[in-house]
């Protein structure tokens, strides 16, 4: 296996970086990068190049750090408070307020549109972000009208874990070095919402079981725990559950 490529705030990153790709699909800029020129791209942030040849995508990878939201990506977001017709969202405790269209969810008219007050949590997914403006969200696919999967949170339990490491579990399926959620799932039953924020949103039924989940998580992260050692730990942990 290569290792990744570590790259600094501002360092170019080579046309041979790219992912290749079998169409002309437009290479997709993720977090850590922008681009300078048309042919220009520049790293923005400090951590490991990373790439995906069948999303044509690359991004950089950071382990810790702040989170800066980036268009497309999943957040769990807290409602804050509500305005006019919209919802002031908190997405990072050191980011201004996120805002969230009261109409942005699936189906959602002025009738019927989710009653969110302050502490409510959203699935969101990151759509616009602006140097000198807002960061804005919504909980439904704009082009579909689908929510796929975002809206509202209730019940359940919010975890805090690395950016890193939430990257990695949205990737899904051990992609990203985690198999904990699958292996877990293979004897709980849970609901998950995985943000890149860092804030995962864990519903297993019973407190114990949710803060079971939990636990599993944060310590895979704290740990960097391999494949092997997440299934011992998956295996010790279901024996109390």
């Amino acid at each position: 296996m290569v290792s990744p490529t570590v790259v600094l705030p501002g360092t170019q990153i080579p046309p041979s970086s790219f992912p290749s790709a079998s169409s002309n699909k437009a290479l997709a800029l993720g977090p850590g990068l922008r681009a300078i020129q048309s042919t220009t791209i520049e790293s923005v942030t400090a951590g490991a190049l990373h790439s995906d040849s069948r999303k044509h995508a690359i991004w950089v990878e950071t382990t810790g750090g702040r989170y800066q939201p980036s268009v497309g990506d999943l957040v769990v977001a807290t409602v804050h408070h509500s305005a006019a017709d919209v919802f002031h969202c908190i997405v990072t405790p050191h980011t201004p307020f996120a805002i969230l269209g009261q109409l942005a969810f699936e189906g959602a008219t002025k009738k019927t549109r989710p009653n969110l007050t302050a502490g409510s949590l959203v699935y969101a997914r990151v759509s616009k972000v602006e140097k000198w403006g807002d960061v804005e969200l919504e909980c439904f696919n704009s082009a579909t009208g689908k929510s796929e999967g975002m809206g509202p949170l209730k019940g359940g339990t919010v975890f805090e874990v690395s950016s890193g490491f939430a990257r990695r579990l949205i990737m899904g399926g051990g992609k990203g070095g985690v198999v904990v959620l699958e292996d877990l799932g293979e004897k709980l039953r849970f609901e998950v919402a995985v943000g890149r924020n860092g804030q995962v949103w864990v519903d297993a039924g019973g407190i114990k079981e949710t803060i079971a989940v939990g636990q599993v998580l944060k310590q895979v992260d704290e740990e960097d725990l391999n494949v092997e050692q997440q299934q011992k730990l998956v295996r010790k942990v279901l024996k109390d559950v």
